[in-house]
This record gives structure tokens, sequence and C-alpha cells, in this order.
């Protein structure tokens, strides 16, 4: 049976739903998520020796995102506006900023423009327009940050 491959955007959908529950359950192991994440749509990518495939780049992704959330989350206080706190935004949202921001920091690979464009793309299939908008201007602002 040949290892399913997932493009960077599925992967990127896929730890979203891994990534969603975990900030709720703080019994659920990273790797179950991933495996639940997974097997949302995928009941075919668990191999008949029961071995899961879990791509690199998920793992890295929903790892990182998870070791690292505090510090993403000062990120994005910072980039809030006055009557914002993190708090206030939409826990998908939020998982969505923190994402793109790891990538941003971390994954040396993504250019900080395809982060920022990934995370619109989940806002439009996961949230609404206001989020879009809301997301857009956290990143864009994170992003000129970082290029400075």
């Amino acid at each position: 049976m040949s290892k399913p491959s997932f493009t960077r955007h599925e992967i990127r959908e896929k730890a979203l739903q891994a990534l969603f529950p975990l900030d709720f359950n703080i019994d659920l192991t990273k790797q179950d998520a991933i495996y639940y994440a997974l097997e949302l749509d995928n009941r075919d990518i668990i191999s008949e020796d029961g071995e899961e495939f879990v791509p690199t780049y998920l793992d890295l992704l929903v790892g990182g995102v998870c070791d690292r959330k505090s510090e993403l989350d000062e990120v994005i206080k910072k980039h809030l506006g006055t009557n914002w706190t993190i708090n206030r935004i939409a826990k998908m949202d939020l998982i969505i900023l923190r994402m793109a921001i790891f990538e941003m920091i971390y994954a040396g690979d993504v250019p900080n423009t395809v982060a920022l464009n990934e995370a619109i793309e989940l806002t439009k299939k996961f949230s609404d327009d206001r989020s879009r908008k809301f997301v857009n201007g956290v990143l864009s602002n994170v992003m000129k940050d970082l290029e400075e």
C-alpha cells in the first residue's frame, strides 16, 4: 500500500483539526489529535498492520504550535488592537493565527506571504469574513515586524 501524499494546504487543514481539540482537552495527546484529524476524511490511510501514516510536516506543525503556544500568543497579543484581548479571539481564528506565525518564524522553507495566504484560505473554509479580515490584519502586522 503506498503512502498517501498530502499537499501542504491539506496538511495545514489537518493541523488545524488536530490543534482545535487539543486546545480544549488537556487529556488529549498530540498523537491522538493528529490521528483523529487524519481519520476524519482518510480512513484508508491506516495501513493493514495498523500503522498510521503521519506526514512529517503535520507532526512539525502540531508539535511546534503546541510547544510554543505561549510564545505565539505573545506575538499575537503584541499585534492586537487596544480593545482586544487574546480571550476575545474565536478559538478557530486563534489557532489559525498560531499556525501561521509558527510557520513565519520557524518553517524556513515557507515564505511569510504563503503562511499568510494559507491562513486566509483556512479562515475562508473554517470561519467567516470578519475573521478573514481580522486574521489578515494581525498577520500583515506580524509580517511587517518580522521583515524589519
